[in-house]
């Protein structure tokens, strides 16, 4: 996705006024659909499934339980949308308020939609086997790894089963989740 020309190709699908303002500020030409909370009315729906018949979607909701209620939702309604993910710490307010997209910084959310995801869960390789031998459920610090790899990856956090669906869900092989594993535990 290209930031800095004035007609993007894709709708970003936020949750409020507060994260298209946000998004305007760096990325005047950006387009928004706001679900204006977590409760994404059958309108709402209905406009993003006509516009992706000829726009690309991207969703881009905050890092918490009902930014991912609103990407569950919005995503079971148009498959094809993309994500976009900034971490918990990327989305904490600097003074007050909720955790979410209009703290980020323009940095982060350059990075976000630069680095898109796609529902693709026939890529993956995965098993839940594997997912338990890299230490990423039921061990002593698979929940702050499985935090580190979520943002090497850019997908997110999860408990441990939120994860291993969200990895699968966007086609994470073994060899790429192994690698991001190797580099979180060695520090790059």
């Amino acid at each position: 996705m290209v930031l800095n020309k004035k007609n993007f190709d894709a709708v970003v699908v936020v949750e409020g006024k507060d994260d298209t303002i946000r998004l305007k500020q760096f990325f005047p030409g950006i387009e928004t659909v706001e679900t204006n909370g977590s409760a994404v009315s059958d309108n709402v729906l209905t406009q993003l499934k006509q516009l992706s018949k000829t726009r690309q979607i991207i969703v881009f909701t905050d890092p918490d339980f009902n930014g991912e209620r609103i990407r569950r939702i919005v995503t079971n309604a148009v498959p094809n949308a993309k994500q976009a993910f900034i971490t918990r710490k990327e989305g904490e307010p600097h003074k007050k308020g909720s955790l979410g997209v209009e703290h980020a910084s323009k940095e982060a959310l350059e990075k976000a939609l630069s680095d898109l995801h796609e529902v693709a869960p026939k890529n993956s390789d995965l098993t839940k086997e594997g997912y338990r031998k890299l230490g990423l459920a039921g061990g002593t610090g698979s929940r702050k790894l499985r935090e580190q790899v979520g943002i090497k990856l850019r997908v997110g956090y999860g408990n441990s089963k939120q994860f291993y669906n969200r990895l699968h869900t966007f086609g994470v092989s073994l060899d790429e989740l192994k690698q991001a594993v190797e580099e979180t535990k060695n520090g790059k």
